[in-house]
Parts: C-alpha cells; structure tokens; sequence
C-alpha cells in the first residue's frame, strides 16, 4: 500500500499527501484504550494547595489528568476555577498525611461507586494513565492491594512513593477507611505523608505489589525521566537507600510501559504530553505485547 502512494500512473515517485489526517490520534488507535477506560475504572486525585492551583493543578487537568474517569484535586481551600475540594483546613508538610487521610475518607464517601482503582499523586506527578489501566487489568479490585513505585528505607516491610503515586484497589480503600482511626493511630504523629499511609496498610494488610514490568523494569518513577535516564543520583546515594529494589539507570531504568514520573514541572507537562502521545518516527510499526499486561 506504502508503494501504490509513493507512484503515479507513469510510475514517478511523488510525495503522499501529509494533510490526510489531522494532528489528532486516529479512531483506531484509541480503540484498545478506550475498551480498558471503560472496564478499569480509575479515579485520580491530585494533592494540591492554594498557592499551586493555577500554578500547577491546572495544568495536571490539561494535560493527563483529563484521561481518568473521575479527576479530582484535594486542597485546603475550594477553589471553582479548577475546581478543587477544601477538605483540610491547614497546609505544609506537617499536615500531609492528616489531609491524605481525609481525601480517602471524602472519596469513599462520595465516588465509591463510581471507581475501581483509586489513584492518588501530587500536582508535579505525570501519569499516563492508558498504562496504570494496561498494569491494573486483570487484577481483582475486591481484594485489598495497592501498587506504586516501592520504598524501604524507613519500613522494612516497604510502602509506596507519594510522588510517584500509588493506587488503591476498591478492596484496599474500604479497608481504610473502616480501620484507620482505630488500628492505625500509632502513625498519626508521623510527618512523612506515604511512610505513614503505608506502615497502616502494612497494619491493615492491604498487599503491597511488585509494580514492576516482566523485565523488573520500573514503571512508577519518583524522578523525571531525563534523571532516570542519565544516572543522576545524589553523592549520598539517597535513591539506593530508599529504593525496595535494585536500581537501574540509564534505559533499562524504566519499563516501556512506564506509569508515572515525579517532580515534573508544568512545561514538562505538555511536552511529556506531545512526546507520548503525537510524536511519531515515521515508517515504524510499533507491536503490543498483551502478556506485558500484568503478573499475578
């Protein structure tokens, strides 16, 4: 077909013609993401404050947070512009985990049913959300579990990167909600927003999954891609230190599934954006692998 494009009826070479399509996605490249959006569910909810509204949540709304099924953004103060929701009445590090806290409870409250999986990332997290859903199929959402990218350092047992976002299964919510002011009261002094919502799932026994690819390659990341990507780890080596697994730099850092990057300005955001889902080498076929999908 390539060919009859290429040659006119005398048999010279032209050039095709490159307004065919718009610079949106064709219908049939949509078709499989649009099947997963509709039998995995997701709800994201962003943790944002005032001052970060149009600075950075609205951008988060431009660009992938317009793929989940239900997007919400958390802060201290209602804001109708995004909109957000005012659920916590005070802002900074200290009250993290308290506001945290509170977002699960407002969503179980009002969006139980209207999700499956429950994502919750901060307002410089990218997520490409076609490959949360891709990871997610398959896996039973009534059974309490919770993915994301793993730490260790300050919990042997390991809990998640609240940059690099970490997702709730139904199951894992309900399971929460019902027991975190009773059985979980020993984190509630903590500062450190996702060592202590995951010391409480560990508690709950909510499971913390292996997140990682077939090739145990990351797909949440807690850096930017281009550090990933280039080794830039600190003199300290702080990354070694907290990471559940072995680090990996360079292209074998991330899994070509990857799910989330953290610390992602908003520029970052629309080119992330344009570099995933409009740049195209020309004249390459790219294959899906259904057997990447997920590991039970």
């Amino acid at each position: 077909m390539l060919l009859l494009l290429l040659l006119q009826e005398n048999g010279a070479l032209s050039i095709p013609d490159v307004n065919v399509v718009s610079h949106s996605h064709r219908n049939q490249e949509k078709t499989v993401a649009r099947s997963y959006r509709q039998v995995t569910r997701l709800l994201c909810w962003v943790l944002t404050c005032p001052w970060n509204h149009q600075a950075k949540a609205l951008h988060v709304k431009k660009t992938w947070g317009k793929r989940c099924n239900v997007l919400l953004f958390m802060s201290s103060r209602r804001d109708k512009s995004i909109p957000t929701i005012g659920i916590h009445g005070q802002e900074g590090r200290a009250h993290l985990w308290h506001k945290t806290k509170a977002a699960f409870h407002y969503i179980h409250k009002h969006y139980l049913d209207k999700a499956d999986w429950f994502l919750k990332a901060d307002d410089d997290t990218y997520v490409v959300v076609e490959n949360l859903r891709y990871m997610l199929f398959g896996y039973d959402t009534n059974k309490p579990m919770y993915f994301g990218h793993r730490f260790k350092k300050l919990d042997k047992k390991g809990y998640m990167s609240g940059g690099a976002g970490y997702v709730l299964s139904k199951a894992a919510l309900k399971v929460f909600v019902k027991n975190e002011k009773k059985k979980c009261s020993f984190v509630n002094n903590q500062t450190v927003e996702d060592v202590s919502i995951g010391k409480c799932l560990n508690h709950l026994g909510v499971r913390p999954m292996d997140s990682r690819d077939l090739y145990t390659r990351q797909r949440f990341l807690p850096l930017p891609a281009h550090d990933h990507l280039r080794n830039i780890n600190s003199s300290d080596g702080w990354f070694q230190k907290f990471t559940y697994y072995p680090v990996a730099w360079g292209i074998d850092c991330c899994s070509d599934y990857a799910i989330s990057f953290h610390y992602v300005d908003p520029g970052a955001m629309y080119l992330y954006d344009y570099l995933i889902y409009h740049l195209r080498p020309y004249g390459l076929d790219y294959l899906h692998h259904p057997s990447d999908a997920y590991e039970q």
